[in-house]
């Protein structure tokens, strides 16, 4: 809804989860609002309509836009001078319901920023694409480990050809907190993510392994042909898999594997990709952040650090908020998921075109991908590892 009033002021958010003993809703709002360019004024912040509007003052929310369903909010906030009304929403809430919220946000004129994966299945992913496109809102995907700033360097990187063709990616995404049936103490996020009526086709390789994969494709840019997949419940009568691997075919030629655990001992939240190339490679890990290692046969092996100096691109640089040697890393790269799609928001709300497809934040189009991911992955791993095709009209290209 292009209002062509001046944008000097901050965006205004309105924030859909996020209740008392939610985790990721209060790392949106915090993420949202880090960089000054948002302000959090409304929300429907549980399914819970008293919980709801008991949860808004813990964000500030006064209790005139602290709704009781997302319905409510959007019909209030049409309502609302344009100068005034949120400008877009942000959806923290489990896999299940993104798709209505998101649709309906969309269809209402407002921008969306939606947690991942961005649908409950591959069906819903398409429809909602197809909404985006009509809507021309601006849509995020909240894969947040695309905004640290190495991960950024390490994509430039790969695209200008400094690492020469890329002949594989690993990627890996290893943690241990389900390794027993914490599903069955009334844990909330463990009961919704192991439950397929919550989570979806997968447990675990929807939960993370969409993240490996994801950041797969941004940092290499490689299109994905075809997948081999193994999809495991280690702990008996759990519904979902807590462990999997994949192997994945690239149109070029290379070659990735994609391996997520739920169920290893002591392992945290142990995110890491290697990318090899004929002119050398990359090494990232999510629990040290701040450190790049390139690798070159014959040459000491280089280390990146994050705000490091004129060896950064700009994109890395323009990504970091803080000196070198301070530490920087996940709310900070989720805030700069947040910034990229601030700057096609302030176009739309100017009146001014923008490019949609081709975004350095995750968009509808990756929301797709994630989910044929899934999707597929789920298909070979019942059909004994069969490859199948990862191609999708409606995907990155």
């Amino acid at each position: 809804m292009p209002t062509n009033e001046p944008l000097h002021r901050k965006l205004r958010m309105g924030l859909v989860g996020g209740g008392q003993g939610a985790f990721i809703g209060r790392v949106h709002a915090t993420a949202a609002i880090l960089d000054n360019r948002a302000s959090l004024v409304a929300g429907a912040l549980s399914s819970d309509p008293a919980k709801a509007k008991a949860s808004a003052p813990d964000y500030d929310i006064k209790p005139e836009r602290a709704y009781g369903s997302v319905k409510e909010m959007l019909s209030a906030e049409l309502k609302l001078p344009a100068t005034e009304r949120i400008d877009f929403v942000s959806v923290a809430t489990p896999n299940h319901t993104h798709f209505e919220i998101a649709k309906a946000c969309a269809e209402a004129g407002f921008n969306v920023m939606c947690d991942k994966p961005m649908t409950f299945d591959l069906a819903q992913a398409e429809e909602l694409a197809k909404v985006v496109d009509k809507s021309g809102v601006v849509f995020g995907v909240t894969h947040n480990y695309t905004g640290y700033p190495l991960v950024r360097q390490a994509r430039d990187m790969v695209l200008s050809g400094e690492l020469g063709e890329i002949n594989a990616i690993r990627a890996f995404y290893i943690q241990g907190w389900l390794r027993s049936r914490l599903e069955t103490s009334g844990q909330k996020q463990a009961g919704w993510r192991t439950d397929p009526s919550k989570s979806g086709a997968a447990g675990c390789f929807g939960d993370i392994g969409t993240h490996a994969y994801n950041l797969s494709r941004f940092v290499t840019g490689l299109i994905p042909d075809q997948i081999s997949c193994t999809l495991k419940a280690f702990e008996a009568g759990r519904a979902l898999d807590d462990y999997g691997a994949a192997l994945v075919r690239y149109g070029n030629g290379a070659l990735g594997t994609v391996t997520a655990s739920q169920i290893s001992h002591g392992r945290e939240n142990d995110l890491w990709i290697e990318v090899d190339g004929t002119k050398g490679a990359l090494e990232w890990h999510q629990e040290e952040p701040n450190k790049m290692i390139l690798r070159v046969n014959g040459k000491p092996h280089q280390l990146y650090t994050r705000a490091g100096g004129p060896y950064l691109g700009a994109t890395a640089g323009a990504s970091t908020r803080i000196p070198a040697g301070h530490p920087e890393a996940f709310l900070e790269a989720f805030a700069n998921v947040y910034t990229a799609a601030y700057a096609d928001m302030v176009k739309r709300a100017a009146g001014q075109k923008f490019d949609g497809k081709n975004t350095l934040y995750p968009n509808v189009a990756d929301g797709v991908d994630g989910m044929n991911f899934i999707t597929q992955c789920v298909a070979s791993s019942k059909d004994g590892g069969a490859w199948k095709s990862l191609k999708h009209p409606l995907c990155r290209k």
